[in-house]
Protein backbone atom coordinates (compact mmCIF):
# COMPACT_ATOMS: atom_id res chain seq x y z
CA UNK A 1 0.00 0.00 0.00
CA UNK A 2 1.30 3.45 -0.96
CA UNK A 3 0.31 6.61 0.88
CA UNK A 4 1.29 10.10 -0.24
CA UNK A 5 1.50 12.81 2.43
CA UNK A 6 1.09 16.34 1.07
CA UNK A 7 2.17 19.11 3.41
CA UNK A 8 -0.04 22.01 2.40
CA UNK A 9 1.43 24.45 4.90
CA UNK A 10 4.46 26.73 4.61
CA UNK A 11 6.28 24.97 7.45
CA UNK A 12 6.20 21.91 9.72
CA UNK A 13 4.16 23.15 12.66
CA UNK A 14 1.25 21.92 14.76
CA UNK A 15 -0.61 20.22 11.92
CA UNK A 16 2.51 18.44 10.69
CA UNK A 17 3.16 17.20 14.24
CA UNK A 18 -0.30 15.62 14.35
CA UNK A 19 0.20 14.25 10.83
CA UNK A 20 3.35 12.48 12.00
CA UNK A 21 1.36 10.87 14.79
CA UNK A 22 -1.19 9.67 12.23
CA UNK A 23 1.64 8.31 10.11
CA UNK A 24 3.00 6.38 13.10
CA UNK A 25 -0.44 4.88 13.69
CA UNK A 26 -0.73 3.83 10.05
CA UNK A 27 2.71 2.22 10.20
CA UNK A 28 1.59 0.30 13.29
CA UNK A 29 -1.53 -0.91 11.47
CA UNK A 30 0.56 -2.08 8.51
CA UNK A 31 4.40 -1.94 8.56
CA UNK A 32 4.43 -2.62 4.82
CA UNK A 33 2.92 0.79 3.96
CA UNK A 34 5.23 2.86 1.76
CA UNK A 35 5.03 6.59 2.51
CA UNK A 36 6.04 9.47 0.28
CA UNK A 37 6.10 13.13 1.28
CA UNK A 38 5.44 16.17 -0.88
CA UNK A 39 6.04 19.56 0.72
CA UNK A 40 4.35 22.24 -1.37
CA UNK A 41 6.68 24.87 0.08
CA UNK A 42 9.55 23.13 -1.76
CA UNK A 43 7.89 23.43 -5.18
CA UNK A 44 8.44 27.18 -5.58
CA UNK A 45 5.12 27.13 -7.43
CA UNK A 46 4.23 30.53 -8.95
CA UNK A 47 0.72 31.86 -8.55
CA UNK A 48 -1.88 30.56 -10.96
CA UNK A 49 -2.45 33.29 -13.54
CA UNK A 50 -5.93 32.17 -14.61
CA UNK A 51 -4.76 31.84 -18.22
CA UNK A 52 -7.29 29.00 -18.86
CA UNK A 53 -4.65 27.05 -20.78
CA UNK A 54 -5.42 23.91 -18.76
CA UNK A 55 -9.07 24.14 -19.82
CA UNK A 56 -8.42 24.86 -23.49
CA UNK A 57 -5.38 22.76 -24.35
CA UNK A 58 -4.94 20.43 -21.37
CA UNK A 59 -3.12 20.75 -18.07
CA UNK A 60 0.29 20.10 -19.64
CA UNK A 61 0.02 23.47 -21.38
CA UNK A 62 0.07 25.20 -17.96
CA UNK A 63 3.19 27.41 -17.76
CA UNK A 64 3.87 25.87 -14.33
CA UNK A 65 3.22 22.25 -15.25
CA UNK A 66 6.81 21.25 -14.56
CA UNK A 67 6.20 21.90 -10.85
CA UNK A 68 2.64 20.56 -10.69
CA UNK A 69 2.95 17.38 -12.76
CA UNK A 70 5.15 15.41 -10.32
CA UNK A 71 2.57 15.83 -7.52
CA UNK A 72 -0.21 14.77 -9.89
CA UNK A 73 1.78 11.67 -10.80
CA UNK A 74 2.45 10.85 -7.13
CA UNK A 75 -1.27 11.07 -6.38
CA UNK A 76 -1.96 8.74 -9.31
CA UNK A 77 0.64 6.29 -8.03
CA UNK A 78 -0.76 6.23 -4.48
CA UNK A 79 -3.58 4.24 -2.91
CA UNK A 80 -4.38 7.02 -0.48
CA UNK A 81 -3.39 10.64 0.11
CA UNK A 82 -3.01 12.50 3.39
CA UNK A 83 -3.43 16.26 3.12
CA UNK A 84 -1.82 18.02 6.06
CA UNK A 85 -2.80 21.68 6.24
CA UNK A 86 -2.96 24.31 8.96
CA UNK A 87 -6.03 26.50 9.22
CA UNK A 88 -5.38 30.04 7.98
CA UNK A 89 -8.26 32.39 8.78
CA UNK A 90 -10.78 29.58 8.67
CA UNK A 91 -9.66 28.28 5.31
CA UNK A 92 -6.87 26.69 3.27
CA UNK A 93 -3.40 28.25 3.61
CA UNK A 94 -2.39 30.22 0.54
CA UNK A 95 0.29 27.76 -0.56
CA UNK A 96 -2.29 24.96 -0.79
CA UNK A 97 -4.97 27.20 -2.30
CA UNK A 98 -2.50 28.11 -5.04
CA UNK A 99 -1.90 24.42 -5.73
CA UNK A 100 -5.64 23.68 -5.92
CA UNK A 101 -6.03 26.65 -8.29
CA UNK A 102 -3.55 24.98 -10.63
CA UNK A 103 -5.65 21.81 -10.38
CA UNK A 104 -8.96 23.56 -11.04
CA UNK A 105 -9.30 21.84 -14.43
CA UNK A 106 -10.04 18.64 -12.50
CA UNK A 107 -13.46 20.04 -11.66
CA UNK A 108 -14.13 19.80 -15.41
CA UNK A 109 -12.11 16.63 -16.05
CA UNK A 110 -12.00 14.55 -12.84
CA UNK A 111 -9.61 11.61 -12.70
CA UNK A 112 -8.85 10.31 -9.19
CA UNK A 113 -11.96 8.13 -8.95
CA UNK A 114 -10.34 5.30 -6.94
CA UNK A 115 -8.36 7.51 -4.54
CA UNK A 116 -9.20 8.12 -0.89
CA UNK A 117 -7.98 10.95 1.28
CA UNK A 118 -7.38 11.78 4.91
CA UNK A 119 -7.49 15.53 5.54
CA UNK A 120 -5.81 16.77 8.72
CA UNK A 121 -5.98 20.32 10.02
CA UNK A 122 -5.34 22.01 13.35
CA UNK A 123 -6.45 25.47 14.41
CA UNK A 124 -5.51 27.60 17.38
CA UNK A 125 -9.12 27.53 18.53
CA UNK A 126 -11.87 27.19 15.92
CA UNK A 127 -12.40 26.70 12.15
CA UNK A 128 -10.32 23.55 11.66
CA UNK A 129 -13.54 21.80 10.66
CA UNK A 130 -14.44 24.40 8.04
CA UNK A 131 -10.93 24.03 6.62
CA UNK A 132 -11.10 20.25 6.19
CA UNK A 133 -14.64 20.53 4.86
CA UNK A 134 -13.57 23.02 2.18
CA UNK A 135 -10.80 20.76 0.88
CA UNK A 136 -13.04 17.67 1.02
CA UNK A 137 -15.51 19.43 -1.28
CA UNK A 138 -12.70 20.27 -3.71
CA UNK A 139 -11.33 16.72 -3.71
CA UNK A 140 -14.77 15.29 -4.43
CA UNK A 141 -14.79 17.46 -7.54
CA UNK A 142 -11.42 16.01 -8.53
CA UNK A 143 -13.02 12.56 -8.41
CA UNK A 144 -11.75 11.38 -5.00
CA UNK A 145 -13.86 8.42 -3.90
CA UNK A 146 -13.87 9.12 -0.15
CA UNK A 147 -12.48 11.83 2.14
CA UNK A 148 -11.94 11.35 5.86
CA UNK A 149 -11.61 14.52 7.91
CA UNK A 150 -9.54 15.06 11.05
CA UNK A 151 -10.03 18.64 12.31
CA UNK A 152 -8.49 19.34 15.73
CA UNK A 153 -8.50 22.43 17.96
CA UNK A 154 -4.83 22.53 18.97
CA UNK A 155 -5.28 25.44 21.41
CA UNK A 156 -1.72 26.49 20.70
CA UNK A 157 0.10 28.58 18.15
CA UNK A 158 3.55 27.02 18.38
CA UNK A 159 3.76 24.54 21.25
CA UNK A 160 1.04 22.01 20.51
CA UNK A 161 1.05 18.78 22.48
CA UNK A 162 -1.72 16.41 21.36
CA UNK A 163 -4.01 15.52 24.24
CA UNK A 164 -5.19 11.99 24.91
CA UNK A 165 -8.52 13.03 23.45
CA UNK A 166 -6.81 14.31 20.29
CA UNK A 167 -4.84 11.08 19.95
CA UNK A 168 -7.93 8.93 20.42
CA UNK A 169 -9.71 10.90 17.72
CA UNK A 170 -6.67 10.65 15.45
CA UNK A 171 -6.47 6.90 15.99
CA UNK A 172 -10.18 6.44 15.30
CA UNK A 173 -10.25 8.45 12.05
CA UNK A 174 -6.89 7.15 10.83
CA UNK A 175 -7.97 3.55 11.37
CA UNK A 176 -11.17 4.10 9.39
CA UNK A 177 -9.08 5.58 6.57
CA UNK A 178 -6.67 2.62 6.65
CA UNK A 179 -9.38 -0.06 6.77
CA UNK A 180 -11.17 1.57 3.86
CA UNK A 181 -7.95 1.64 1.84
CA UNK A 182 -7.24 -2.00 2.64
CA UNK A 183 -10.76 -3.11 1.74
CA UNK A 184 -10.54 -1.73 -1.80
CA UNK A 185 -14.22 -0.84 -1.54
CA UNK A 186 -15.48 1.88 -3.84
CA UNK A 187 -18.20 4.23 -2.57
CA UNK A 188 -21.04 5.72 -4.58
CA UNK A 189 -20.42 9.37 -5.51
CA UNK A 190 -22.16 12.16 -3.67
CA UNK A 191 -24.62 14.40 -5.47
CA UNK A 192 -22.00 17.16 -5.48
CA UNK A 193 -19.74 14.95 -7.67
CA UNK A 194 -22.51 13.33 -9.69
CA UNK A 195 -23.99 16.57 -10.99
CA UNK A 196 -20.86 18.08 -12.60
CA UNK A 197 -19.87 14.68 -14.05
CA UNK A 198 -23.11 14.43 -16.00
CA UNK A 199 -23.47 18.14 -16.69
CA UNK A 200 -19.99 18.63 -18.16
CA UNK A 201 -20.34 15.42 -20.17
CA UNK A 202 -23.53 16.75 -21.72
CA UNK A 203 -22.19 20.24 -22.35
CA UNK A 204 -18.87 19.17 -23.83
CA UNK A 205 -19.83 16.43 -26.31
CA UNK A 206 -21.73 17.60 -29.38
CA UNK A 207 -22.29 21.16 -28.14
CA UNK A 208 -23.01 24.02 -30.52
CA UNK A 209 -19.57 25.63 -30.23
CA UNK A 210 -17.44 22.50 -30.22
CA UNK A 211 -16.29 22.92 -33.80
CA UNK A 212 -15.37 26.59 -33.49
CA UNK A 213 -13.95 26.47 -29.95
CA UNK A 214 -12.53 22.96 -29.36
CA UNK A 215 -11.20 22.39 -25.84
CA UNK A 216 -9.60 19.55 -23.94
CA UNK A 217 -12.97 19.13 -22.20
CA UNK A 218 -14.52 18.08 -25.54
CA UNK A 219 -11.93 15.35 -26.05
CA UNK A 220 -11.93 14.18 -22.45
CA UNK A 221 -15.63 13.38 -22.16
CA UNK A 222 -15.80 11.20 -25.25
CA UNK A 223 -14.58 8.18 -23.29
CA UNK A 224 -17.38 8.60 -20.71
CA UNK A 225 -20.15 9.22 -23.22
CA UNK A 226 -23.39 7.66 -22.00
CA UNK A 227 -21.98 6.76 -18.58
CA UNK A 228 -23.65 7.94 -15.40
CA UNK A 229 -20.32 7.95 -13.59
CA UNK A 230 -16.81 6.54 -13.87
CA UNK A 231 -16.47 2.79 -14.56
CA UNK A 232 -16.01 0.63 -11.48
CA UNK A 233 -17.71 3.09 -9.13
CA UNK A 234 -21.11 1.89 -7.83
CA UNK A 235 -24.09 4.00 -8.77
CA UNK A 236 -27.39 3.17 -7.01
CA UNK A 237 -30.56 3.36 -9.14
CA UNK A 238 -31.76 6.60 -7.54
CA UNK A 239 -28.47 8.36 -8.24
CA UNK A 240 -28.41 6.93 -11.74
CA UNK A 241 -31.79 8.61 -12.34
CA UNK A 242 -30.52 11.91 -10.90
CA UNK A 243 -27.44 11.75 -13.11
CA UNK A 244 -29.53 11.05 -16.18
CA UNK A 245 -31.84 13.99 -15.49
CA UNK A 246 -28.85 16.30 -15.06
CA UNK A 247 -27.42 14.97 -18.33
CA UNK A 248 -30.65 15.69 -20.19
CA UNK A 249 -30.74 19.23 -18.79
CA UNK A 250 -27.15 19.67 -19.93
CA UNK A 251 -27.93 18.47 -23.44
CA UNK A 252 -30.74 20.99 -23.64
CA UNK A 253 -28.42 23.77 -22.51
CA UNK A 254 -25.76 22.65 -25.01
CA UNK A 255 -28.03 23.60 -27.90
CA UNK A 256 -27.62 27.27 -27.10
CA UNK A 257 -24.61 27.51 -24.77
CA UNK A 258 -21.12 27.96 -26.19
CA UNK A 259 -18.13 27.35 -23.92
CA UNK A 260 -15.10 29.20 -25.31
CA UNK A 261 -12.69 30.11 -22.46
CA UNK A 262 -11.85 33.03 -24.73
CA UNK A 263 -9.72 35.64 -23.00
Amino acid sequence: MKILIINGGPRRGNTWLLTERAREMLAAFDPAIVFREAHLSDLALPFCTGCSGCFRGGHRTCPHNEAVQPVMDWIEDSDGVIFSMPCFQGHLPGILKNFTDHMAFLLHRPRYFTKKALIISTAGAVFAKSTTKALAATLAGWGFNKCYQLPVAALSWNAYEPTERDLRKTHRVTKRFYLDLRSGKMHAPGIGALIPFNLFQALCVGNRGEGEYPTEDNRFWLKYRGMGYAPGIPLPPAKRVVGRLVYLVGKRLAKSMVVTYKK
